[in-house]
């Protein structure tokens, strides 16, 4: 970069450079948070429409788990009520003195011809079947070593017992589960029990109509922790304990709720909802896979994403360009700005921008009531140099006395201009005359020392007049006035011998 000397068009240059920098960065900084902004706005939609989906869905569950817990719960009693009518009924001496058809019919009421119901018996208090609703006269078979007859017979406050699920023994193996009631006698021994049986596609036939996606699933489960049916279906899975996963420490820690975890029979991280039956020792569970809740949500969210991603990368890229090109353009506008202010030889202030400094530092002194100095350089005998030496060498004998004043004047309120041809205005603000005439010797110095052969010139080398001028400004003085004074002494040294410097006899301008 030239140095001007000048402190004002330094800080010039400078606040231009530092404004280019900052309205390009201002303008990429910009287009990267209006881009992060939008894309943390799409983040925030994409968020909340995942929770809308697991929200949808866990009120999906719910609705799918009452609509089985009612179905469930309304059959159950009604199984209930025709227990209790069968117990009601041995303790009735006219139903028993009936006839088999009748007194079946009464007993029974039809109930073991309900749709999923197996059999209905009474079995006597050592296991053996003693009415049977399916026939007047009852079916061998002893089920003393069931668990739902132990229980009964060594509970007498036990009440409605339902069994975990089982083979039946009197339909071939089918899977069952059993309620029953005891029954005791006037003293309260026992004297045997009543003894429903439902066919577990009763609850396969209810679940398979329930739908909770291609990796959903829908239970039932004892409050023992025994599998009583699950959806998809797997006979294996039936009457096993899945009292000690993690999924049933949630079942068990209260009524209802909903949870996610990872499911202990095939792995799968589900969404759960559950519900404890109020009145029968179950529990039932819907469950969606989490692959199937987020399968449309993912789908949307990566087409949403990766366009808001794209249009965000474009965004900062043309912001950055937008930048870029800003930069550029001020920085032309800067260059032209500079060249318009600088003389193009020699790096220093042209005449017209001498002008404007002039004026404010007249103006300042004029203020402050400071001394300001005036320094006119002019190079001897240039003419004859550049005839002589050509135009060539005398631009570079331009260029070098240049060089000189500028490093002689080192304050940043120093202002060194071309004011045409070979001559040259040094203006010294705050500076007597005392000041003034060192620094133009200093200059003066500078130039003889450099060296250049000048043969036209009394000195053999190319030397400078300079003519300085100190004063201080009243109020109706004129900046004009004042570079007239230079010039007078200027031509003073050039008369009396070129080479030096020569003070304006002017004391008061």
């Amino acid at each position: 970069m030239i140095n001007t000397g000048n402190g004002l068009f330094a800080d010039f240059v400078g606040l231009v450079q530092r404004k280019l920098l900052s309205s390009s960065l201002l303008v990429a900084g910009a287009g990267a948070i209006i881009a992060i902004v939008m894309m943390g706005l799409c983040g925030m939609v994409l968020y909340q429409s995942r929770q809308d989906a697991l929200d949808h869905t866990r009120d999906s569950l719910r609705d799918i788990a009452l609509i089985a817990e009612r179905d469930i719960e309304r059959n159950f009693e009604l199984y209930e009520l025709s227990l209790q009518a069968v117990v009601d009924g041995l303790k009735d001496p006219e139903i028993m003195a009936l006839s088999p058809r009748l007194r079946r019919e009464v007993l029974f009421d039809r109930a073991a011809s309900a749709k999923y119901l197996g059999s209905m018996l009474v079995l006597d208090k050592k296991g053996n079947i003693l009415l049977d609703s399916g026939s007047d006269t009852p079916r061998p078979g002893n089920f003393a070593d069931r668990e739902y007859f132990t229980l009964q017979r060594d509970n007498p406050a036990l009440g409605v017992y339902l069994s975990d699920p089982y083979a039946s023994r009197l339909r071939g193996g089918s899977p069952s589960i059993a309620l029953t009631r005891r029954i005791s006698n006037s003293d309260g021994s026992f004297a045997g029990i009543v003894l429903l049986t439902v066919n577990l596609d009763y609850f396969h036939q209810l679940f398979a109509g329930l739908s909770l996606g291609p990796h959903g699933s829908l239970s039932l489960i004892g409050k023992d922790g025994v599998m009583m049916m699950r959806q998809p279906y797997d006979a294996r899975i039936i009457s096993r304990n899945i009292k000690n996963a993690s999924t049933f420490q949630h079942f068990m820690a209260q009524d209802e709720g909903s949870f996610g975890d990872t499911a202990s029979i095939d792995g799968i991280r589900r969404l759960y909802w559950f519900r404890n039956f109020p009145n029968t020792p179950l529990i039932i569970m819907a469950a969606a896979a989490e692959q199937d809740i987020y399968a449309a949500w993912r789908g949307r969210a990566l087409t949403i994403g990766s366009l808001m991603a794209a249009f965000g990368s474009t965004f900062i890229g043309l912001a950055a360009l937008l930048g870029i090109q800003l930069r550029r353009r001020m920085r032309a506008e800067s260059e032209l700005s500079l060249l318009a202010r600088t003389d193009g030889l020699t790096g220093l202030n042209n005449r017209r921008s001498l002008g404007e400094i002039l004026d404010a530092e007249w103006r300042r002194a004029k203020r402050t009531r400071s001394v300001m100095s005036l320094l006119f350089v002019d190079i001897d005998r240039f003419k004859a140099y550049n005839d002589t030496y050509g135009h060539q060498a005398g631009d570079d004998a331009l260029a070098e006395v240049a060089r000189c004043i500028t490093e002689s004047i080192r304050r940043p309120t120093d202002t060194a201009a071309r004011y045409g041809g070979e001559e040259f205005i040094v203006v010294l603000p705050d500076t007597p005359t005392a000041g003034a005439f060192e620094i133009a010797e200093k200059i003066r110095r500078a130039i003889c020392n450099c060296g250049i052969e000048h043969a036209g010139s009394e000195h053999g080398r190319v030397t400078a007049s300079i003519g300085a001028v100190s004063c201080a400004p009243q109020s109706d003085d004129d900046v004009t006035t004042v570079i007239r004074a230079a010039d007078e002494a200027l031509y003073d040294a050039k008369a009396t011998g070129r080479n030096k410097v020569s003070l304006s006899r002017v004391s008061k301008i």
